[in-house]
């Protein structure tokens, strides 16, 4: 070849790997200052959990085909962020995810982490984003418990299955920061799943921009106010690590707030000061917290209302003072009187709702930290089986946890009046 054509050859490989750069920076999401990024333009959104996903998106327990399907539908109501579990851990326990993907301490079930493949894949083609949290406070999942009993700590004293209480398991799982080989289990899954290359897009998961970030669990909390140097070392240790596997994609813990801070928000500002950690994150529960109550809706949904936006101040003013943006990523309410069938009035949860929202949109407008909200969650086409809306394997998954009654936080894709009000904002939002 002559010189003159090599350095056509070569200008043309340059141009192009330039402009793959160039495409990559385009979709990536960043964090500047106080406010998410799309390339250069302003990211901020109504998105919502989907934590089964990478489930629901199995060859062997799943179904693809539903999965598609409601990929599309929360593309057409202008849902692009979902926030999704990894997968879960165990799996032996009733009230628990079943099957999970890592079913021995550094096994994995092969197909369970196709479907996570997948699931990214398919998000990738829609242009949709995912948050990935890796880990889990509670037991549904496996999660931190799960690592204890692998680590010779007993068994786990599941609170669904009697005589076992909440305070048992709280004890229980506050060992895991006393846990070194507990921690090293989970860093070692940290490493597994942060390296990974995806086999349908030839991707690495450290260069797919359809992770818009890494999260270190669901809730990860002290248990009690002696507990927070032993947690901020792990935090920081687990953050830290993550930022070293990969510096393209953001961090966050997945913290609740004040509710997984002993109730004194000064601990969670302490704990989340480490300059990785790219943004926060705040949970509202009106149910589980007795500000809102089912039997008495109509009285207590002003209080609930009233309840969540001095939690989110008190929050906006840590991500103030931190100067980082804030997302409420998790926030869910029941339909009227607790009815777990899609089509039932959802009359009060879209008041509240309505409220998440409207804040989200107000800050973005003012260009203030809180910066965008997914609601929990996206049910789809799943459905409660048993009256009680229990969950057993095999039984559609929606966005209710196995230890919770199938149906009662879920948006199914038939709850047109919420998705609505999701498209709406998803529509100002994106102005």
């Amino acid at each position: 070849m002559k010189k003159s054509a090599l350095k056509i050859v070569l200008a043309l490989i340059c141009l192009v790997s330039i402009s793959c750069d160039a495409q990559k920076q385009q979709d990536r999401i960043t964090v500047k200052g106080t406010q998410f990024f799309k390339g250069d333009k302003p990211y901020s959104y109504i998105g919502t959990n989907y934590w089964y996903g990478s489930l629901l998106a199995s060859k062997k327990v799943g179904d693809r085909k539903r999965l598609l399907r409601e990929l599309d539908l929360m593309q057409k109501n202008g849902i692009d962020n979902l926030r999704i579990l990894v997968g879960g851990d165990g799996g032996k326990y009733d009230y628990t995810v079943r099957p999970a993907l890592q079913y021995e301490q550094g096994k994995y079930d092969q197909d369970l982490l196709d479907g996570l493949d997948f699931l990214i894949t398919e998000m990738g083609k829609r242009n949709m984003y995912a948050v990935l949290f890796l880990t889990n406070n509670w037991e549904w999942s496996g999660g931190m418990s799960q690592y204890l009993e692998w680590n010779g700590k007993g068994a786990i004293p599941v609170p669904a299955i009697p005589p076992n209480t909440w305070p048992q398991f709280m004890d229980y799982t506050q060992q895991f920061y006393s846990c070194e080989p507990c921690m090293k289990g989970l860093e070692n899954h940290v490493k597994f799943i942060m390296t990974r290359t995806n086999p349908y897009s030839k991707k690495k998961y450290s260069e797919d921009n359809t992770i818009m970030a890494w999260q270190v669990g669901n809730e990860p909390r002290l248990f009690t106010v002696e507990n927070e140097e032993k947690f901020t070392i792990w935090l920081n240790n687990i953050v830290n690590l993550m930022d070293s596997l990969d510096k393209n994609h953001l961090i966050s813990t997945g913290s609740e707030g004040l509710n997984s801070s002993n109730d004194k928000i000064e601990i969670f500002e302490r704990t989340h000061k480490n300059p990785n950690i790219d943004y926060l994150t705040m949970h509202i529960w009106p149910k589980n917290w007795n500000w809102f109550k089912a039997d008495n809706a109509q009285a207590t949904i002003p209080t609930t209302i009233e309840n969540a936006g001095k939690y989110i101040d008190a929050h906006v003013k840590v991500a103030t003072n931190l100067q980082r943006p804030i997302i409420i990523e998790e926030f869910g309410l029941p339909r009227e009187n607790e009815n777990l069938n899609a089509g039932a009035s959802s009359i009060y949860r879209d008041q509240f709702y309505s409220y998440i929202f409207g804040r989200v949109a107000e800050s973005v407008a003012n260009k203030g930290v809180l910066q965008a909200a997914n609601f929990w969650g996206f049910g789809g086409e799943g459905k409660a089986v048993t009256a009680d809306g229990k969950w057993n394997p095999g039984d559609p998954l929606t966005t209710d946890p196995p230890q919770e009654p199938q149906g009662l936080n879920s948006v199914f894709s038939t709850d047109k009046s919420t998705l609505e009000i999701v498209k709406k904002y998803n529509m100002e939002l994106k102005k």
